[in-house]
Formats: C-alpha cells, structure tokens, sequence
C-alpha cells in the first residue's frame, strides 16, 4: 500500500485511510479554478470507483494519487483515453476500466487538474 513519504508547506489536511480506501491522501490548502471544477467532475463521474480523493477503492479500483499515475507514465492523454474508450487492467488486479458514459474531453481536462493538484500535494511530480 502507498502512503506519501513528504509533506509539504503546500498541504494542510491529510484525509487518513477510510474504509476501503488504498492510500492516504495529503490536500492542498488550495486549488486552483480548473482543478475545483475538476474536484466536481471527479465525485460526479469518477469517485464511485477511484474514491474521494483518488484514495481508491479496495476491490474496486486502484488511487489516482500514485507514483504508477505521474504525469511522466501516465499522461493527461491516457487520462483522455481512459476515459473515452476504457483500458486494459494492467498494473492492478481491478480488471479492465470501462469508458466513462456523458463524460467529455473538457470534462477530463478538468478532472486531470484535479487529480495532477492532488499528486503534486502528495509528492508525485
């Protein structure tokens, strides 16, 4: 299970693992416009599976705060991607993500600000 090794001046809250949860996630004390919106997409369309936060779900699916989803291995188009068409499950035992239904390429765009906030709170870069 992953945990962040680093807090940083740019976090104040550490939201600690709920029930089902895969890591614990550090909040920034602020986000920016697109990555608020995005906060939105992500419980409307994507916290079911991924959970608040992008903590994850046991059983369910993997945290979007992980060093296997920097920007680097995973970019924002594999985000785009994802989302679109689906993906093959490979770096976990969830089983393949199905395409996300009403969801469009500004709607990921914001989701990514979110999601790229939430790991740069968490050390991953």
């Amino acid at each position: 299970m992953w945990s962040p090794t680093s807090q940083t001046a740019a976090t104040d809250t550490l939201i600690s693992i709920e029930e089902g949860a895969l890591a614990d996630v550090l909040l920034p004390k602020t986000l920016s416009q697109n990555a608020q919106i995005g906060k939105l997409g992500f419980e409307a369309k994507c916290a079911t599976c991924h959970g608040l936060n992008a903590a994850g779900q046991d059983g369910v699916a993997p945290p979007l705060v992980h060093i296997i989803y920097e920007p680097t291995h995973h970019g924002d188009e594999t985000f785009q991607r994802a989302a679109a068409v689906g993906v093959r499950g490979h770096h976990w035992p969830f089983g393949d993500m199905p395409p996300v239904e009403g969801i469009t390429r500004g709607d990921v765009t914001m989701i990514v600000a979110y999601v790229r906030e939430l790991q740069r709170a968490n050390g991953i870069n």
